[in-house]
Parts: C-alpha cells; sequence; structure tokens
C-alpha cells in the first residue's frame, strides 16, 4: 500500500458551488436563530462536498454527497424537509448528471427513498435509462439496494402548516395565483469541478407546496432544471419549474456559452435577468460553473439560498439579493 499526498498545485481547480432554494427569502421574514440555521446547514454541505473533492474525488461523488447531506436536513425542500401535495404526500424529485460523457440520470414522484439523489445515480449508472418515476423508481431503488423509509419520515410540522396555509388560499379568488413564499421554489442543488477538469450537477426537490395530481417540476428534468457538459457548464436551477421547463433554462445557458461563446456568467444572466425576467411569473435562479472553476448565481427572485467552496477549503454562504 502507498498514500498518495494531494498538493496544492493539483487541487486549485476545484470548485463546488451549491443552492438551497429561491423564492420570497429577506430579512423581514427571516429570524435570526433561522438565518443562523440556514447559513450553518450550507456551510456544513459545503463542507461535505469539498471534502470529497480535497481526496481527489469525482465530481459526481461530491454532488451526490453535497445533496444528500442537504436531502437529510429538514431546512429544504428535498428529503427530509420536503413539501407537501394538495394530498398531503411528500412527492420526491432528483436528477444528476455527468459532465465528461452526458451521462444522466433521474427519478420523479418518488415517496419511499430517503435519498433520492441516490436514486438518479443509480438509474444512471446500473439502468439503461434516464428517467424512473413513481412505483417503478421505488422499486427500482429497492433492488439496487437504496434505503428505503416509511412515507411518515418526511413528514415535518412546519412543511404540513405550510400545505393548511394552501388550502385556505384555495378558497379566495385568483389564490393560486398569488401564492409567493420560499415553499413555492424550494430545491436544492450542487455543481462541481473535480481535480481532472470534469463537472458534475445534481438537484433534489420536494416541488412546490400544494402541488397537483403528479406534477413533476424541472429539476429531474435534464435540460431544464439540471444539466452537465465539460464542454460548456453544469447547472442546476431552482424556480417555478414549469417555466424553466418551457424556456429549456439549464441547457440554454450552456448552449449561449459553446455556440455564442458567453461567458458562464453572461449566459446565466442572458436567461435568468433578461429572457425569465421578461416573464410573469418566472421567478428563480440558478448556479452555473464552467471548466475553468468561473462560476454564477443569479436569480431574479428576492432571494436565494446559495454558497461555494475553492481549493482553499474556506466556505462562502448567501441567502438575500442584497
Amino acid at each position: 500500500m502507498f498514500a498518495v499526498t494531494v498538493t496544492a498545485q493539483e487541487t486549485k481547480r476545484i470548485m463546488l458551488v451549491i443552492h438551497g432554494g429561491a423564492g420570497t427569502i429577506n430579512r423581514k421574514n427571516m429570524t435570526e436563530d433561522r438565518e443562523r440555521e440556514y447559513r450553518a446547514a450550507l456551510e456544513q454541505a459545503l463542507r461535505t462536498g469539498h471534502a470529497v473533492l480535497a481526496k481527489g474525488g469525482t465530481s459526481l461523488d461530491a454532488v451526490e454527497a453535497t445533496v444528500r447531506f442537504m436531502e437529510d436536513s429538514p431546512l429544504f425542500n428535498a428529503g427530509k424537509g420536503a413539501v407537501f401535495t394538495h394530498e398531503g404526500k411528500n412527492e420526491l424529485d432528483a436528477a444528476i448528471m455527468d459532465g465528461r460523457n452526458k451521462m444522466a440520470g433521474s427519478v420523479a414522484g418518488v415517496t419511499i427513498i430517503k435519498n433520492p439523489i441516490s436514486a438518479a445515480r443509480a438509474v444512471m449508472e446500473k439502468s439503461k435509462h434516464v428517467m424512473m418515476t413513481g412505483r417503478g423508481a421505488e422499486l427500482f431503488a429497492t433492488k439496487m439496494g437504496l434505503e428505503i423509509v416509511d412515507p411518515s419520515y418526511f413528514w415535518t410540522e412546519r412543511r404540513w402548516k405550510a400545505l393548511q396555509e394552501e388550502l385556505l388560499k384555495e378558497q379566495k379568488p385568483q389564490a393560486l395565483l398569488q401564492t409567493a413564499d420560499e415553499n413555492r421554489f424550494g430545491t436544492v442543488g450542487a455543481v462541481a469541478l473535480d481535480q481532472s477538469g470534469n463537472l458534475a450537477a445534481a438537484t433534489s426537490t420536494g416541488g412546490t407546496t400544494n402541488k397537483q395530481y403528479g406534477r413533476i417540476g424541472d429539476s429531474p428534468i435534464i435540460g431544464a432544471g439540471t444539466y452537465a457538459d465539460n464542454e460548456s457548464c453544469a447547472i442546476s436551477a431552482t424556480g417555478a419549474g414549469e417555466f424553466f421547463i418551457r424556456w429549456s433554462v439549464a441547457y440554454d445557458i450552456a448552449a449561449l456559452m459553446k455556440y455564442r461563446g458567453l461567458t458562464v456568467q453572461q449566459a446565466a444572466d442572458e436567461v435568468i435577468n433578461k429572457k425569465l425576467r421578461a416573464v410573469p411569473g418566472a421567478e428563480g435562479g440558478v448556479i452555473a460553473l464552467d471548466a475553468k472553476g468561473n462560476f454564477a448565481m443569479p436569480f431574479n427572485s428576492e432571494g436565494m439560498y446559495r454558497g461555494w467552496i475553492g481549493a482553499d477549503g474556506q466556505p462562502h454562504v448567501a441567502i438575500y439579493g442584497d
């Protein structure tokens, strides 16, 4: 046996960028204690993924580990902290993509898989498919030996109360159109660049509070909420999923870089702050990372939980729009 020493020169390229959802997130609606909780969770998520990258791990391993951590936290709308559907269920979506070869996997509408992001990776690596949904995805995850939980695992009082509030709003005219809070756009995601120069992206979500009848958003749809290609960038989105699907947001950003020569910042801004900002209701944001370690985190909503960490291992987090 022998040990491999990772030098600073070898680790200088690594980068991890994360988000924990976008929406109406502002200081007036945030207690000091809750803000500290979010900042601590975001920092720990960054450290989790960075530990993988710093040891020479792949970008895929890093984004999966990071998103798993966020899925296990009740603070975020993914996994344990998922919001409730109109029927009072927690239905989860997730996707992962490898920038080396454009391999991808996703699951949608699952209710018993503890970590949907790991199920998405299993679909990518252990099946011939890209997306599996509902009971089929759950059976596949069970067969692959992933951790299965009772649906009650995902129940949290905070999310249950949010559903009751939305159900009350339905009794008022135009209530569905007036909904505007962090529960609408909650999602978690990570993009990473490893020592070998490979990109990866991962996204996981519980969807939107009070979502209807098997609704699937953009998170598990490759090219809409999740995308990775070493020749352009890795993207994870959070926002009003229907718009992100219709505008093919993740792929559009990558295409602007690849075919128009825009930087990752220019391309992400073009889509989020120009194209989508011009469309009523198309709120949200993305994290985008290129193969040189340059990244962008634009959003057109009031706030977005976000952060980044590079080779120095120093986590940086932000929440608000200022």
